[in-house]
């Protein structure tokens, strides 16, 4: 922790270096670039198809062929990686998520697009299961609705597999269930996909922010009054996130994810201070949708605040975000 030298008034005036612009880059404490942003992308089946999310003004549901072009002008903006969302067709969902590890499934088909066209750019794909369930639940559940974290993990695992088969950078378990991280690590070392990377979402709160990505991957309707607090953290607790943190870390992640972000930041500082590892924040959906709302009002400036967000999240520790204003702020920072 830095010594504090205590100088007593006008020796010492902390607002000389405010006061020039020179001097404050100078003194600046933390940065934001371009490097840590991590885009988020939902994909659909189909071509030419471009949906919008009514609760997420300027984010699309794409298919391949469009989510390609505006994977080529992310390169272009230099963002190092993109994290991949699939809205699956109600026909496709089942109470075993079959589909979520079938290695002709939607993922592993723009897995394999993009590494093709573009190897440069990282890919992470999201491991769960809620998009694939026809209860919306991220793993199998028993007759009473309670989700099964065995079994629930042993398809997680060839999700996984599948995901980096098809050539995934990093797969990014966002369940919560006990274990997966172990028993996923196990099977890529198994079938020599040894630097298969793992970003774990160690501690995922049950928030009430993911709304409008419930409604981006279409699992809303099918959770229903539902809720996940068996399985995700409870928003009261701090320490439990250290020990979801310290299970993964032990178990073979190689970064690890606070979810939400802005509301959580003391848990990315604390995470950061207590096991300096890579560490990063999901700005969630619900709270793009809330700078977006205040922007589009007129009650928030869109370049300032947006940036603030995101700088909070270094002076926490992140080192690398999701945002869906990640192509935004490259653009910004590119055209200074």
């Amino acid at each position: 922790m830095p010594q504090f030298v205590s100088s007593p008034f006008p020796l010492r005036r902390l607002r000389r270096v405010r006061k020039h612009e020179f001097s404050r880059r100078l003194v600046r404490e933390n940065q934001l670039s371009v490097d840590d942003l991590i885009y988020p992308m939902f994909v659909l089946d189909g071509e030419s198809r471009r949906e919008t999310i009514t609760s997420m003004p300027g984010i699309e549901r794409l298919s391949l062929d469009l989510l390609l072009q505006e994977a080529e002008e992310l390169v272009r903006l230099g963002i190092p990686a993109i994290a991949l969302f699939p809205v699956i067709p109600a026909e496709q969902k089942s109470l075993l998520a079959e589909e979520a590890y079938n290695d002709d499934g939607l993922v592993p088909c723009v897995v394999r697009a993009l590494k093709e066209r573009f190897p440069e750019l990282g890919v992470i794909t999201d491991v769960a299961l809620d998009p694939y369930t026809t209860h919306g639940q991220d793993g199998i559940i028993d007759d009473h609705g309670y989700v099964l974290n065995d079994i629930t993990s042993d398809i997680l695992v060839r999700q996984a597999l599948c995901h980096a088969k098809a050539g995934a950078d990093i797969v990014a378990p966002s369940d919560m269930m006990d274990g997966r991280i172990a028993a996923i690590r196990r099977s890529l070392e198994q079938h020599n996909l040894v630097n298969t990377q793992i970003m774990a979402y160690s501690a995922k709160y049950a928030s009430n922010y993911y709304g409008p990505f419930r409604e981006a991957v279409g699992s809303s309707a099918n959770l229903g009054k539902g809720n996940k607090n068996t399985y995700q953290m409870d928003p009261a607790n701090s320490n439990e996130a250290l020990q979801e943190v310290g299970l993964d870390i032990q178990e073979g992640a190689d970064m690890v994810m606070v979810k939400p972000g802005m509301p959580y930041l003391d848990i990315i500082h604390r995470v950061k201070h207590q096991y300096g590892v890579p560490t990063f924040a999901y700005q969630v959906s619900g709270e793009y949708a809330m700078h977006m709302a205040a922007i589009q009002n007129g009650w928030l400036k869109e370049r300032e605040c947006i940036m603030e967000s995101l700088l909070c999240f270094k002076r926490a520790g992140a080192d690398g975000i999701l945002t869906y204003f990640a192509k935004q702020v490259a653009y910004w920072l590119q055209n200074k």
